[in-house]
Formats: C-alpha cells, structure tokens, sequence
C-alpha cells in the first residue's frame, strides 16, 4: 500500500479553551482531487492553516510523503511542495501578468534575484503555456490589477501551478465569479489534479458537483462524514448541521 502524500492524524488545535480542529483524521493520496465543505466556523481554514504550518496543532500528526512537517516554517513546507491559494487571490496588481507568472516560476526566492533573474527556456515555455491555458495569454502585457476578479482568481491559481507544487490547495476558489467564470474555473482545476493532489473548500453546492470528487464534510471541527456529494448531502447529520434540507 502506498504512501498518502498527505496525512493528518487526530489532529486537535486548541486556542484557548476553543478547539478549532477535534481529532481530525484525513489522508490525501497522490495525484486526488478533494472538495471540503462544512458551514462557518467548521475548522476548514484552520485545516489549511496546519497543512501550512502557519498554526501548530496541539496534538496529532501532520505528515508528508511521510515524514512529519510540524514545527517546520511556512517557507520551508512551502519548498517541499505545498502550495496555497488563499481566498482573496494574492497578485501583483502593479506587474504585468507575465511577470507576475515568471516571479512565480522563478527557480530562485531571493528578492534580488527575482528583480534581475532571466527565466531558462523551459521556464518561459512554462510561463505561456499556463497563459494560454487559462485564457490569459492577449493579457500577458496588462497590469494584473486591471484584470476581472475571475481573471484574477485564474492567474493566482497558475502562479502557484508555476512554483511547480506536489500538493495545490484553493481556499474559496470561485467566489465573487460569474456561472462563466465558474465553470471555466471547475474545468480548470480538474484538470491539475492527477499531477497534483488538489484540495478545495468551496461553499458553492453547484461547483462542488462540477468537480465530481470525493467530498469531506467538517462540522465544529471535526470530521462528520465522506463520501461523493449525493451521499453526503442525503446523510442526515449534513442536513442537519450544514445543508438544512435535502433537495
């Protein structure tokens, strides 16, 4: 049996006397695509924030190809190939969006270098195969603020396929899109996964079945049940807790 790429075990976060995460257990394999969902205030974004070491749990084990990554900074797990897109999509709106994408695919992290660095060929071909993959190539010159939000959620999600991670994980990755943009979206992030595991919390019931993956729901921080999307939202504690009705 293989090595799960990713793997959390009975992990709790306690911030004074609130548990965030309750003995949560989820394990990841190579190359899956995973939708989480859950209602506020389920733990969704503290799971991300252990996954990237910006919190440290307060008991269990967080562990990749299998080896341990707690206690390691944000930057170094960032190196070993965890990638995050956070809701709000980080760009730099006074960059071009090339520029944006070749800081990206940039081999090196040092501020000086990124300034005066030239990408090899590899890289540049990277660099315009992810334009034109996700529809931005006639925007390759224009500054990434003057982009449609959906433009922008795009180009932050091919920033990070450039940094060439193992693990892609998107927080909220179609709000504030259009059904167009959503849509194009969805294809998009099928279409990484087998060469990436990608993880997505998303409120969005419709672009949750797009994806046709395998859905974790979280309530109060811990896990209430897995399954496909017809199979969670029939369960009877996700209509309680999060769905409300079934439809």
């Amino acid at each position: 049996m293989s090595t799960p790429i990713l793997e959390l075990n009975d992990v709790s976060v306690d911030f004074d006397g609130f548990f965030a995460l309750t003995d949560l257990s989820i394990s990841l394999e190579h190359g899956e695509l995973r939708s989480i969902i859950g209602p506020n205030g389920a733990g969704k974004t503290t799971f991300l924030d252990v996954i990237t070491g910006k919190v440290k749990p307060t008991k269990g084990s967080v562990s990749l190809r299998g080896s341990s990554i707690i206690g390691l900074s944000e930057q170094k797990i960032s190196r070993l190939g965890v990638g995050r897109k956070f809701q709000t999509p980080r760009v730099f709106e006074n960059l071009s969006v090339s520029r944006n994408l070749e800081l990206a695919a940039s081999p090196s992290k040092m501020p000086f270098s990124l300034m005066f660095e030239k990408l090899n060929n590899t890289a540049k071909d990277e660099v315009y195969r992810l334009m034109d993959y996700v529809g931005l190539a006639p925007y390759a010159k224009v500054l990434a603020g003057s982009l449609s939000h959906g433009q922008k959620q795009w180009l932050a999600i091919s920033m990070l396929v450039a940094q060439s991670p193992d693990i892609i994980l998107l927080d909220e990755p179609v709000a504030g899109l259009t059904d167009e943009e959503t849509n194009k979206t969805a294809e998009l992030i099928k279409s990484l996964a087998g060469e990436h595991t990608v993880v997505v919390i998303e409120h969005d019931m419709e672009f949750i079945r797009d994806l046709a993956a395998p859905v974790t729901v979280l309530h109060q921080g811990q896990l209430l049940t897995e399954g496909s999307l017809d199979d969670v939202k029939s369960d009877p504690k996700v209509i309680e807790v999060y769905l409300g009705q079934s439809e």
